[in-house]
């Protein structure tokens, strides 16, 4: 059974999302401030967590930083203010998708099942199936094995990064939009923000590029997109 980790300090919605995940059939496993949720994401290790922003003793930004060092589980962060800042900053963090309060609770459970669709997708199979090593100067990428080297050296990179990478280089010297991209890796049925694209593709360059501000690997196109150069 899938478990999903509710992080909320408000009762009633706490326990509505509780009851609404339950009669979808997952486990759920619920948290009221930030220790809790690092604690109940530790021992359960849990599939997914919905995680509010505005939390005791830590808040969800801080949650979500130490989640993401930890893990590459989906979370879906919840905020009340609505501002672009709150958003920005989650996916600067590596969260997968976000909800402004008020929300739906259909819209809510609807990006649930897609978050865990993906996430399944991505775990099973990926875009550069097919193809077992791709090669651009000291960086080779084994898609068999999901490993990604660098002067020998192996990288550290979250399925997601490692399915972007993959798909730019299995198309070298072909721009993707970022909308391309999205539907590719993310699904044509993804609620959020395109800026997600343009924090992997930071992360990326972080990692593969001698120089990340100068980057030589994956350009931007402007007006358009990103396209591997190698």
């Amino acid at each position: 059974m899938v478990t999903v980790l509710v992080v909320e300090d408000e009762e009633n919605l706490l326990e509505a999302l509780r009851y609404n995940l339950e009669r979808e059939g997952y486990a759920v496993r619920t948290a009221i401030d930030g220790e809790q949720a690092l604690l109940a994401a530790r021992e359960n290790r849990p599939e997914m967590v919905i995680l509010d922003v505005m939390l005791p003793k830590l808040d969800g930004f801080e949650v979500c930083r130490i989640l993401r060092r930890e893990s590459d589980v989906p979370i879906l962060m919840l905020t009340a203010r609505g501002e672009e800042i709150d958003r920005v900053v989650g996916l600067e963090l590596g969260a997968d998708d976000y909800v402004t309060k008020p929300f739906s609770i259909r819209e809510l459970m609807a990006r649930v099942r897609n978050m865990l669709r993906r996430s399944t997708r991505s775990s099973a199979t990926g875009d550069s199936a097919g193809v077992d090593v791709l090669r651009s100067g000291d960086l080779e990428i084994d898609s068999t094995s999901h490993i990604v080297r660098r002067g020998g050296e192996r990288l550290e990179l979250k399925p997601r990064e490692f399915d972007l990478l993959a798909l730019l280089a299995k198309n070298r010297a072909r721009a993707f939009t970022r909308e391309q991209i999205l539907e590719r890796l993310w699904g044509h049925d993804y609620y959020g923000d395109s800026r997600t694209v343009d924090v992997h593709i930071r992360w990326l360059r972080e990692k593969i590029e001698p120089e990340p501000s100068k980057p030589v690997r994956i350009v931007t196109i402007r007006g358009v997109g990103y396209r591997f150069d190698g």
